[in-house]
């Protein structure tokens, strides 16, 4: 009898014990048989023709058919993202897809969800954490976006660099990366300068009244980096209205960033210069690296960078606009 009761004590202690562990932060496996739930929370859709192709892609992966039950929230407010994030934890979503709207500020978030057991895997952009607090991330390299270009740049030999910066959403890594490479060789080098640097928040009509600023105010410059395509649109167009010639052989160097495929068809006509290309398709990569998990396999990287380049108007195909333009 005294044999049997301990017996029972041990495995009382076992299936305790099984039930505090939880399978935090990296772990595998659904928490409940059904379809794989997940929590997607992206940026505004109408930010860009990018963050469109960018948000169709996690649609068209993450649906029924493919074994998932998805909730889908955009917001490029981080405080909002947030919130939604900290409702699909206690919602108990398997899984919560990230592409945060700010780098900081998710602490808690990814805590309690390795504490509720729900996997994080980051998409699109990169916040600031400790890589054991996501299973996960399948981003663009947004430093090197900033450097390939700036490189590019720098390559074109000017005599003289006056830039107009036109920045993105303030915070964000795809904001970060680009201006970083653009910020530290306009403090190395004399000849590179800031004729404005401002955020048009990913807005073409923003960009547009802050080119028109600068024209209006004399200031000479022969260089826009916008760090969006829709914001080198709004650029050309204040351009064009003012009769200044852009692109290949005009007065200003335009650049932008992103995939969409009207601004690979301005490269390659030589209307713009330089489009570094950001590729927004990352939900197959997200799904393999799901269903890896559900198998109990860890992800082979744990950093996954999407393949990306830089495209100017000298060398761009029009098989590069079919294979690469979205």
């Amino acid at each position: 009898m005294k044999k049997v009761f301990c017996l029972l004590l041990t495995l009382c202690m076992i299936l305790s014990l099984a039930a505090c562990g939880g399978n935090g932060g990296s772990g595998g496996g659904k928490k409940s048989d059904g379809p794989i739930t997940v929590g997607i929370i992206n940026n505004d859709p109408n930010e860009s023709g990018y963050r469109t192709a960018n948000d169709k892609a996690m649609r068209d992966t993450f649906t029924e058919a493919n074994g998932y039950k998805a909730t889908f929230y955009n917001n490029n407010d981080a405080a909002q993202q947030i919130a939604t994030a900290q409702q699909m934890i206690q919602d108990e979503v398997d899984y919560l897809l990230l592409s945060p709207a700010s780098t900081t500020g998710w602490d808690t978030v990814l805590q309690d969800a390795k504490t509720a057991g729900t996997q994080v895997i980051l998409f699109d952009r990169m916040l600031e954490a400790d890589e054991s607090m996501y299973a996960a991330a399948v981003v663009s390299d947004m430093p090197a976006e900033g450097k390939t270009a700036v490189d590019w740049l720098a390559s074109q030999g000017l005599s003289e660099y006056n830039i107009i910066h036109i920045q993105g959403h303030m915070g964000s890594d795809a904001q970060l990366g680009r201006t970083g490479a653009l910020n530290e060789k306009v403090e190395a080098e004399s000849t590179w300068n800031y004729v404005a640097q401002q955020t048009a928040d990913w807005d073409e009509a923003t960009a547009r009244t802050i080119v028109q600023s600068v024209i209006d105010s004399g200031k000479p410059f022969n260089v826009i980096y916008a760090e969006n395509n829709g914001m080198a649109r709004g650029a050309v167009a204040a351009l064009d209205g003012a009769g200044i010639t852009h692109g290949k052989g005009g007065d200003v160097i335009v650049m932008g960033f992103d995939s969409d495929k009207w601004a690979f068809e301005a490269v390659l006509e030589g209307s713009w210069n330089y489009m570094g290309l950001c590729n927004p398709l990352q939900a197959p990569t997200v799904d393999g690296i799901i269903k890896d998990l559900q198998a109990g396999k860890a992800p082979a990287q744990k950093i996954i960078y999407t393949p990306e380049q830089g495209f100017d108007c000298d060398t761009l195909t029009q098989a590069d606009v079919d294979t690469y333009g979205t």
